[in-house]
């Protein structure tokens, strides 16, 4: 029981979180230069609209409306999950983006995947040996992934195996081959962040009573650390793979571009430049929300995690 009215009071506290996000979100869309009425109204047009056609898409739209009025009916349609039409290709956004999302997260588990497999066993063997020639190249390398930009990372990539080795191919969503570098541009600097956070964290635990209790017994190093220092040591970082989960997700706006992945960060970036109102706001809310329902879920990993977090009555 515990366990599920902790659940419920974390899901009710994101509410106002969650209505704050689309209060922004509205509010953003009417920070953006020009009149939106107009620029609707000439979709389509070679000349400039009238004021009669201006007015008559303001008037459609509801633009005419007080602020209070428009937020209130746009909230009522997105409860109802109606995040409006494309200007562009008139489809309902949320089928354009559950349409490309796929592609999206197809990349952005790759990026995770890269980072894991790079940052867990380079971070834990650093711990393990600290102060050594291979700790110190390990933050190296971390500090260097840190400061290298995914996006230029992503052009060095494809010139290098690309061009100049033919190995992989440069752009398109096809097999693993396709797969390769935009995951590897995504995760690498994912997997700096991660690597130095495993080997502090690991090294936090590791001056724990209770690991200088089991060296003491005698039991072997690698199990000391694989069965009782490890699973401890990942509550931080599972906080930071939840962020990075969100921070790669929208990196894969910048990286789709890149390798012409067709998902939502080149949707987005011809939505950007064709002035798709409805797409731009809908993509800003879902982002939110991804970024809300991923802070949730670490919340409920933690006591998977860690047995000795209790959930309060």
């Amino acid at each position: 029981m515990k366990v599920r009215h902790y659940l419920l009071r974390r899901v009710v506290s994101l509410l106002p979180v969650i209505f704050g996000v689309s209060l922004i979100t509205f509010g953003l869309m009417g920070l953006v230069p020009g009149d939106p009425a107009e620029i609707l109204a000439s979709y389509g047009k070679e000349t400039e609209p009238t004021a009669e056609e201006v007015e008559a898409v303001r008037e459609q739209l509801g633009l005419d409306l007080p602020l209070p009025v428009r937020y209130a009916r746009w909230l009522g349609r997105v409860v109802r999950g109606d995040l409006g039409r494309s200007l562009c290709s008139g489809e309902p956004v949320w089928r354009e983006i559950t349409v490309r999302l796929p592609a999206t997260l197809e990349l952005t588990a790759g990026g995770m995947v890269v980072g894991l497999l790079i940052a867990l066993p380079v971070g834990i063997l650093a711990a393990v040996k600290r102060d050594s020639i291979l700790d110190q190249l390990s933050r190296a390398l971390a500090l260097l992934g840190a400061s290298v930009p995914s996006f230029w990372l992503g052009m060095v990539l494809i010139l290098l195996f690309a061009v100049r080795l033919g190995w992989l191919p440069a752009m398109g969503r096809g097999g693993l081959r396709h797969f390769i570098l935009p995951s590897c541009a995504l995760g690498l600097g994912a997997s700096a962040i991660l690597m130095r956070l495993i080997r502090a964290s690991l090294l936090e635990v590791l001056e724990q009573d209770y690991i200088r209790t089991a060296r003491a017994k005698g039991l072997r190093e690698r199990a000391t650390v694989l069965r009782h220092a490890l699973k401890p040591s990942l509550l931080p970082v599972v906080t930071v793979l939840g962020l990075q989960f969100g921070n790669l997700l929208g990196g894969a706006v910048i990286i789709e571009t890149i390798f012409a992945w067709p998902g939502l960060g080149m949707f987005i970036i011809e939505s950007i430049l064709a002035r798709d109102f409805p797409v731009i706001q809908g993509f800003a809310l879902f982002m939110s929300l991804v970024f809300v329902a991923t802070n949730f879920a670490v919340d409920v990993a933690y006591r998977w995690l860690d047995p000795r977090i209790q959930y309060g009555t």
